[in-house]
């Protein structure tokens, strides 16, 4: 059964859209809402996600595709998004969301919002915006999602995607339509994710806790490439692992592994050579922490890649 592609227009500030616009550099950005205890199920990654203003404003000015979406701490979203959170300091970041939480927000306080990571960012020129869609109600202040195949969505969203894929589209909205496997532009179905959006999908994925040793301490905690994208691997959640910073280096050397059934191995090496790693082989054969989702775990291809081609084995 074919599943046709949909598309999110969401309503954003103008002082948010005019910062990104004006920094083109920044293909990622993080579409933050001020609660941080929702989830944001409305599309798949891939699939475009459009900006429009609030009224009076009211127009589309850009999009990109969506990368994923996790709840963080407001310090957390500026050290991963940095000004890609649409504002020059934390400071104002943290000003922006207190003003949507109808309030300051305390100091000692670092809260959560909820982010909507989207890549491959297209702002349109300021004589090129769109109006919003003919069925966008005035009243709707979070957005609303679109089915591709159904008009008048697909009429009118066509010549937008056109814009964010740079390129005319030979076959239509047709191309997009996917029965599982990727079909048409990658960047509208395929389940890789932003630069940015791995380290912090990850982080929120293994409920911040190191997949090997369990440590908690946010700032050494790392999402590790199984497969490095040198060597063909993508930011994927299922190609990540939440690593404490060490445990990430020793990993990519190949000292520990882990198997398909997400076990963990030591290689003799690591004692062999530094005389030293209790802390791996008293763990050796358990089970690592693994995300709650079976879909998000470690994929068993990626992980025999690593014993293949990284785990020092003997």
């Amino acid at each position: 059964m074919i599943a046709s592609v949909r598309a999110y227009v969401g309503v954003t500030d103008g002082d948010w859209y005019r910062f990104l616009a004006a920094r083109p550099d920044l293909n990622e950005v993080n579409f933050w809402r001020p609660a941080g205890d929702r989830e944001f199920r409305a599309l798949a990654l891939g699939e475009p996600f459009f900006f429009k203003t609030h009224m009076p404003h009211n127009r589309v000015v850009g999009g990109g595709f969506f990368s994923g979406f996790a709840p963080l701490r407001l310090s957390e979203a500026w050290s991963f998004y940095g000004e890609a959170n649409g504002t020059a300091t934390f400071a104002e970041t943290r000003a922006r969301v207190g003003h949507y939480r109808r309030g300051p927000i305390p100091d000692g306080l670092d809260p959560s919002i909820g982010c909507i990571f989207v890549r491959d960012v297209v702002f349109f020129p300021a004589d090129g915006v769109a109006d919003p869609p003919p069925d966008f109600a005035a009243n709707i202040v979070q957005g609303k999602s679109y089915d591709l195949a159904m008009q008048p969505a697909r009429d009118y969203f066509e010549e937008l995607l056109q814009r964010l894929l740079g390129s005319q589209l030979d076959s239509g909205l047709s191309t997009w339509q996917r029965p599982g496997p990727v079909y048409g532009d990658p960047r509208l179905v395929a389940p890789r994710l932003g630069q940015r959006a791995f380290q912090a999908v990850v982080l929120d994925a293994y409920s911040r806790k190191c997949a090997i040793t369990g440590d908690k301490i946010v700032p050494v905690l790392q999402a590790a490439h199984i497969r490095p994208l040198p060597a063909g691997g993508e930011h994927r959640l299922d190609n990540g692992l939440l690593l404490r910073s060490d445990v990430h280096t020793l990993y990519d050397r190949g000292y520990p592994g882990v198997d398909p059934k997400h076990r963990l191995l030591v290689s003799p090496r690591l004692r062999d050579e530094f005389g030293n790693g209790e802390e791996f082989y008293s763990r050796a054969g358990q089970p690592i922490v693994v995300p709650e989702r079976r879909v998000d775990r470690p994929n068993s291809a990626y992980l025999e890649w690593h014993l293949d081609e990284v785990f020092l084995a003997s």
